[in-house]
């Protein structure tokens, strides 16, 4: 009789158990997940969030552009460069054709070599304060743009000593064997145009006295360069005495081609 009791009793629990469970409200997760909407809501940037009043839409985001990176260089702009270049013709004319034998005329050589040089003025590599001071603003664009300029101008000839004609010339066109001189035209061309490529200077029609200078500083400094063109004219120019540098500067000056100018079109009546 006590255990019939005693099972009714578990009977009975149980049940109440099982009915209680069924009539509960079910649990909640710990963290309910939040709707998809405000999800992104939450973890939008403010900086691209299409609902953040004034921010550009989330398509119209750029990607910022690496650190360091720099735009691509453009070949020289002769139109851009006559403004950069305009500082330049206090020493050196406003078209490249400098009066002052003192100051290289810089009409007619190439873009690559200005380029290059105003670089090394601006490096320090070239050693020059009053250029450096000139170059250290210039971007490599602005220094293409302004050997653009200067190239498209036409370099005046100059005139040659008679006396020096002859020397002169061997030496350019022939260079001393004997010595180990070689020709000038092997770097400079023929006509003295020099070779842009290779970044050879100009030297037909230059300033007999710059030249003249240039040779007896590299002659009288036997430190060496960095530069590989310095180191070559450095070799040369140790070998050459006074007369064949004079003798080879004037003969430059006076060293042009002559080239024929497009006739005057007739005036309209």
């Amino acid at each position: 009789m006590k255990f019939r009791h005693a099972v009714a009793a578990i009977t009975a629990l149980l049940v109440m158990h099982v009915a209680t469970a069924q009539t509960a409200s079910p649990a909640k997760p710990a963290t309910a997940p939040a709707p998809a909407s405000t999800a992104a809501k939450a973890g939008a940037n403010p900086a691209t969030d299409p609902a953040t009043p004034g921010m550009p839409k989330a398509e119209a985001a750029t990607t910022p552009a690496p650190a360091g990176a720099t735009a691509a260089l453009k070949p020289g702009d002769a139109t851009a460069g006559q403004g950069k270049a305009a500082v330049c013709g206090a020493c050196h004319g406003m078209d490249g054709n400098s009066t002052d034998p003192a100051n290289p005329r810089l009409a007619g050589q190439s873009e690559q070599y200005i380029a290059a040089q105003l670089a090394d003025f601006k490096s320090g590599k070239r050693n020059n304060p009053i250029m450096m001071g000139f170059a250290s603003p210039l971007s490599e664009q602005d220094m293409h743009d302004i050997g653009a300029y200067f190239a498209s101008k036409a370099s005046l000839p100059g005139v040659a000593d008679q006396a020096l004609v002859k020397d002169g010339e061997t030496l350019y066109r022939q260079g001393d064997v004997a010595r180990g001189v070689p020709a000038c035209m092997a770097c400079h061309g023929p006509d003295g145009r020099g070779n842009p490529g290779a970044r050879y200077p100009q030297l037909g029609g230059q300033h007999a006295k710059y030249v003249e200078a240039r040779l007896k500083a590299w002659h009288e400094d036997g430190a060496t360069s960095d530069a590989s063109h310095t180191k070559i004219m450095i070799t040369i120019a140790q070998k050459l005495n006074d007369k064949d540098i004079a003798a080879v500067a004037s003969y430059l000056e006076g060293l042009h081609t002559n080239e024929p100018t497009q006739a005057a079109a007739p005036a309209t009546p």
